[in-house]
């Protein structure tokens, strides 16, 4: 029986609004939704304890999107995010949720991306602004950023900014913008910064706490004891498991280097993201995994929050994170959605330490094993199904995923089931195809056409 007080229509939200929610997918109010989104709409000030995952961009999305006026195209709402990936995921995640109303634009604002093209679109208006905070203080003044029709200002991974040192950058912001506001802050850890913080921009906020430690009941945890060298226990790991798709934590960028090298001479496709990659690189990264067309990506700390990249069946820690929080931060990536995941840690006796603090914290007995209990490796495939391709063609060319759909289904040929997912960027576009028929789409686009115009198609 469906529970009415998680119905979205308990809301009072228009019936567009609904309808698009339910073909989005969005059936039931996650917790942080049904106790957030009551006071988002009221207007209130809101502190929310919740993570990555939890629902909290669709919470603050839909509280922004229910009182814009988009007969003004003026900035109505600011939103502050820590890094480049999630201010472009945040601004597609809002335009999912728009999709009721054609008029609704929004811009992001981030480091490496194409200044020259964000100025432009605000030059021609915007309803909701996303951005980091460097990037939104650099367009502030140059007098590129209107704020005084800013009615919402969100602070989204409120406790990264403040690891990052934006704190500084936010009240800078929020002196641009008019204290008549709703101030919205989440942050998955409460530190005395974010106390202070929300003293400084919030008027008698609300407080919610959701899911401080994650939800790991779905996700089995083993720790593999090893020697010095890891090597060999990932390989077996990976033999012994192979992951449809698997996330390979490192502490820095040179050992991230050095685990892709070690998995493609073992011709094992893997991807590196780290701080030092150009932002295209990093965005064609990210696309690529959540895409299905490289089944492991070997990361630092850059994806362990704040990057919501769905469906990821194992964690593998090839080195111990420095503290317990950042463990749960790791292997909250995979188990997400009630779906079950694995989070493997490789240890070695000097990093023993860090099971008794997991153990305390997150109240468990860390399941030990010997790298001798996993399967030997033996050369082995984990081949990607899908492949990605490139588009020169994306917002400010109006295309949309049903253009590129349409173009593939009906005019290529291929059945639905052989085209996975679609990312939109302000001018490129990216499909994931099935291996199998891309020969059949290049051959197609050497003439093909989407929406009635021309553009390259090439494997990313």
């Amino acid at each position: 029986m469906t529970d009415q007080t998680t119905d979205f229509s308990a809301l009072g939200l228009a019936e567009p609004i609904l309808q698009n929610l339910v073909s989005l997918g969005y059936l039931q109010m996650t917790p942080v939704q049904k106790q957030g989104l009551p006071v988002i709409l009221k207007g209130q000030d809101l502190i929310a304890q919740a993570n990555t995952g939890s629902g909290k961009t669709a919470a603050f999305g839909l509280g922004i999107l229910a009182h814009l006026n988009t007969a003004s195209l003026k900035p109505q709402a600011l939103v502050i995010v820590p890094t480049r990936e999630l201010s472009e995921q945040v601004g597609q995640e809002i335009r999912r949720l728009a999709r009721f109303s054609p008029n609704v634009k929004v811009v992001t604002l981030a480091g490496g991306s194409e200044e020259r093209h964000k100025i432009k679109s605000l030059e021609q208006g915007a309803h909701i602004v996303v951005g980091t905070a460097g990037r939104l203080i650099k367009m502030l003044e140059k007098g590129v950023l209107n704020t005084d029709s800013v009615r919402t200002l969100v602070l989204d991974e409120a406790d990264r900014l403040l690891e990052l040192g934006s704190i500084g950058d936010v009240d800078k912001i929020a002196s641009f913008i008019p204290l008549k506001r709703q101030t919205m802050l989440f942050s998955a850890t409460f530190p005395n910064g974010i106390r202070k913080l929300s003293e400084t921009l919030q008027d008698d906020p609300v407080q919610i706490t959701i899911d401080s430690q994650h939800q790991t009941g779905t996700t089995e945890q083993l720790f593999v004891k090893c020697g010095d060298n890891k090597d060999e226990a990932l390989l077996r790991v990976l033999a012994t498991h192979q992951p449809e798709s698997c996330i390979v934590f490192c502490n820095s960028r040179v050992s991230c280097q050095r685990v892709v090298r070690l998995l493609r001479s073992k011709r094992l496709s893997s991807l590196p993201l780290h701080s030092d990659l150009e932002q295209a690189d990093r965005t064609l990264t990210l696309i690529r995994f959540d895409n299905r067309s490289c089944r492991i990506l070997v990361a630092t700390d850059l994806a362990s929050r704040g990057l919501d990249i769905p469906n990821v069946s194992a964690v593998i820690n090839y080195e111990m994170p420095r503290d317990h929080e950042q463990y749960v931060h790791r292997i909250g990536r995979t188990g997400r959605a009630g779906q079950a995941g694995l989070a493997v840690s490789l240890y070695t006796n000097p990093e023993r330490e860090i099971l008794r603090a997991i153990s305390d914290y997150m109240k468990i007995d860390c399941r030990v094993i010997k790298v001798a209990q996993l399967d030997q490796f033996r050369a082995f495939d984990m081949p990607s199904s899908m492949t990605t391709l490139y588009i020169t063609g994306g917002r400010k060319q109006n295309i949309r995923p049903g253009d590129i759909l349409g173009a593939l289904t009906k005019e290529a040929g291929l059945n639905g089931a052989d085209v996975g997912k679609i990312h939109i960027l302000d001018i490129n576009s990216y499909v994931a195809i099935k291996s199998e028929s891309v020969d059949t789409v290049l051959r197609h686009f050497k003439n093909g056409k989407i929406k009635g115009k021309k553009f390259k198609v090439g494997r990313a």
